[in-house]
C-alpha cells in the first residue's frame, strides 16, 4: 500500500476524481475534504458527522451526515462511539464542489427522523440508495433501514426495515441487485430489484437474501462493488477489505493493519487503483486491485 495522505480526522466516503484527487469526509472534523499529493484542503465545513459521499447527476457531492459521535483515542487509534452532546439529527446534504456551499435536503422520512445516515450510491436514473445505521442511546439502539431518494429533495422512501446497523450500500454492475452490509452482525445482504427503487420481495424477515456472514469478531463497514460483481466490504477489528463473490462462495481478505478500515473506492484509468480509508490511524492509502471497480454513474461512465 502507498500512503496518499496522513493526518486525517477519521476519513470515510472516498471518491476518486478524474483529476487524480480524492474527495472524502473527515467525520471527526465535520468536513468534506479533497486530498492529493500528501495535501488536504477543506471543501465544506458540514458539521455533525459527514459519512458516506457520492457524486450526483448534477456534479454535486451528496453526503450522508450521521449527526456526529463522541470520540476516544486509545493506543493511537481514533474510535467513534455514542451520540455527542450537541446531536440534533442525521441528514442528507448536497455540496456544490465549486463553491463549498451546501444545503440539507432530507432530515426525515415518513415522519421518522433520520438518525445516522451512513453510506450512499447513485443508480442510472440519477436517484440514490442510502443506509441509516442509527445511533446508540446508552442502553438503547436505533433499528436501522435502507432508503431510496431523489436528489432534488422531492421524494424519499423507506424500502427495507428493520435492519441491524445497516452500513455499506452498493449496486451490482448490471444495477439489478442492491447490497447492504450490517456492521455489528458482520452480514452482507442482497435484494433483487424489479426496477430502480423497487425490490423483488423474498421470504426472509427483511425480504433479502443473506450473501455472507463472517465468523468470529469481525464487523462490516462501507463497501464498493468490482466489475466482476465481487462485493468489497471494509472490515473492522480484523482490519482490511473482505471481497465476497455474488453467491457468497468465494471470500478473500486483504489486510491493512488498521482495525478501523472503513471504506474502499476505485480510481485510475483502469479503475484498478483501490483507495482505502484507514480511519483509526487517519490515513488514505492506495493499492493495486486485481479486478477493476464498477464504473460509477455520473463519475466514471
Amino acid at each position: 500500500m502507498d500512503e496518499v495522505v496522513s493526518g486525517l480526522q477519521f476519513p470515510e466516503g472516498p471518491i476518486a476524481m478524474p483529476d487524480g484527487s480524492v474527495i472524502l469526509v473527515e467525520i471527526a472534523r465535520g468536513t468534506l475534504s479533497r486530498v492529493w499529493n500528501g495535501k488536504t484542503e477543506v471543501i465544506a465545513d458540514l458539521g455533525g458527522g459527514p459519512n458516506g459521499a457520492a457524486i450526483g447527476p448534477d456534479g454535486a457531492c451528496y453526503v450522508c451526515n450521521n449527526g456526529g459521535f463522541k470520540w476516544s483515542k486509545r493506543n493511537g487509534l481514533l474510535t467513534p462511539y455514542g451520540r455527542p452532546d450537541n446531536y440534533i439529527s442525521g441528514s442528507i446534504q448536497r455540496v456544490d464542489l465549486s463553491t463549498g456551499k451546501f444545503e440539507t435536503i432530507y432530515t426525515a422520512c415518513g415522519g421518522h427522523q433520520l438518525n445516522g445516515p451512513n453510506d450512499i450510491v447513485f443508480d442510472e436514473d440519477g436517484n440514490f440508495w442510502f443506509t441509516d445505521l442509527g445511533k446508540h442511546h446508552d442502553r438503547v439502539r436505533d433499528v436501522s433501514s435502507l432508503f431510496y431518494a431523489k436528489p432534488d429533495g422531492s421524494s424519499v422512501k423507506e424500502v427495507i426495515h428493520p435492519l441491524t446497523e445497516s452500513n455499506g450500500v452498493g449496486l451490482s454492475p448490471d444495477g439489478k441487485t442492491v447490497y447492504v452490509a450490517e456492521t455489528g452482525p458482520g452480514r452482507l445482504w442482497a435484494w433483487d430489484l424489479k426496477s430502480n427503487g423497487t425490490i423483488d420481495p423474498a421470504l426472509s424477515a427483511n425480504k433479502g437474501r443473506l450473501v455472507a456472514g463472517l465468523p468470529g469478531l469481525q464487523m462490516f463497514d462501507s463497501l464498493s462493488v468490482d466489475a466482476e460483481g465481487h462485493i468489497c466490504v471494509a472490515t473492522l477489528i480484523n482490519g482490511g477489505i473482505t471481497s465476497i463473490s455474488p453467491d457468497g462462495a468465494e471470500i478473500e481478505h486483504f489486510a491493512t493493519g488498521d482495525p478501523m478500515t472503513t471504506n474502499i473506492c476505485f480510481g485510475g484509468n483502469d479503475l484498478q487503483d483501490a483507495y482505502l480509508t484507514l480511519s483509526g490511524t487517519g490515513r488514505l492509502v492506495r493499492t493495486h486491485w486485481k479486478r477493476p471497480g464498477t464504473p460509477l454513474w455520473f463519475l466514471n461512465r
